[in-house]
């Protein structure tokens, strides 16, 4: 059995589910347009590899991105598959030209507004339910209340969701619409304040468990661990370098990488190259071996990249590799 398809518990929960997911940015046509051909097949792919873990937000493309995963999941068994979505944003019917979609391009014609209520979340609920064409989804995350997201306002955009949003998703975790609930965000102590706050069952966290960021280990997974509380851990490959290399040009979060991270990358590209590893391999599979890791998500534009991200999670890394790292204080 590949590694790709083999299942494991989501934390504490009675339920299971494959350790790789697929992530469905690209599909919201992030930053350029994907045609709806390449959108199906990507995800006729992974499903064929044995992915059954899916993850997306109204937020990914206005709407598309949750279209997209219906049209392919609709003749599925809904039990062979596992749904994650976000909340906090509702989508509203605007003509197109009067809303801001940036940076998502080609979307449908629905603007975004922040809300993070308790009316609200319900409401957005519902709506996902019917634009990914099921009757219950298995996990709901309280998408972006955060300082990368909100700047100064977020401990109010925070508080409003404590009070509103996650008494919204604990009634619906307990009509069993929804099976496990949490926080999607890009800052740990965002994530420390509502493990303290809430019962969650999840986190998705973004960039801060990866070769170049290991700040979610030190305290939010050993504690998520203890709690049952599953992680799922996106954006592995640092939005881009640790899947291309040093190489000129390569990207870290979103931007060009700056001289520092590149040069800690070409440290990893040592090792890697003395055990005959790749550099993907490395960071896909560091990804997935933190306590309280029960999926790593990965989105890729082409079958190609799709392809080459599958080989990587099914390399074979010995675990010297992992302790040489460790030696060299690469990674903690």
């Amino acid at each position: 059995m590949s590694k790709i398809s083999v299942r494991a518990k989501f934390g504490g929960q009675n339920w299971d589910s494959t350790i790789l997911g697929f992530g469905t940015v690209p599909l919201g046509n992030f930053g350029k347009p994907m045609d709806s051909s390449t959108a199906h097949n990507l995800i006729e792919r992974a499903w064929d590899d044995g992915v059954r873990f899916f993850d997306t937000a109204p937020m990914y493309g206005h709407g598309l991105a949750e279209y997209r995963l219906m049209d392919f999941l609709l003749n599925k068994k809904r039990e062979d598959y596992q749904l994650v979505t976000k909340v906090g944003r509702t989508l509203l019917p605007a003509k197109p030209g009067t809303f801001d979609s940036a940076p998502w391009v080609d979307t449908p014609p629905f603007k975004i507004e922040f809300d993070y209520s308790y009316d609200g979340v319900m409401r957005q609920v519902e709506d996902s339910l019917q634009r990914l064409g099921t009757y219950y989804l298995d996990v709901v995350l309280i998408h972006d209340t955060d300082r990368w997201t909100h700047g100064d306002d977020y401990q109010a955009r925070f508080d409003e969701a404590v009070a509103g949003a996650a008494k919204a998703l604990v009634k619906l975790r307990d009509e069993k619409v929804v099976k496990a609930i949490g926080f999607g965000v890009n800052e740990v102590d965002v994530c420390l304040s509502a493990l303290d706050q809430v019962d969650v069952n999840a986190f998705l966290i973004a960039g801060t468990y990866t070769l170049l960021n290991q700040s979610a280990g030190r305290e939010l997974l050993p504690r998520c661990h203890a709690r049952g509380v599953g992680i799922i851990n996106g954006r592995v490959f640092g939005s881009g370098i640790l899947a291309t290399g040093s190489a000129e040009g390569a990207k870290f979060d979103y931007a060009v990488a700056p001289r520092e991270i590149v040069a800690k990358v070409q440290k990893f590209e040592e090792v890697c190259k003395s055990y005959e590893i790749s550099l993907g391999a490395a960071a896909i599979q560091f990804a997935a071996r933190g306590p309280a890791i029960a999926n790593v998500c990965i989105g890729s534009r082409t079958i190609e990249q799709q392809t080459e991200s599958y080989a990587w999670f099914e390399q074979s890394i010995p675990d010297e590799f992992w302790a040489e790292l460790k030696k060299k204080q690469l990674i903690e």
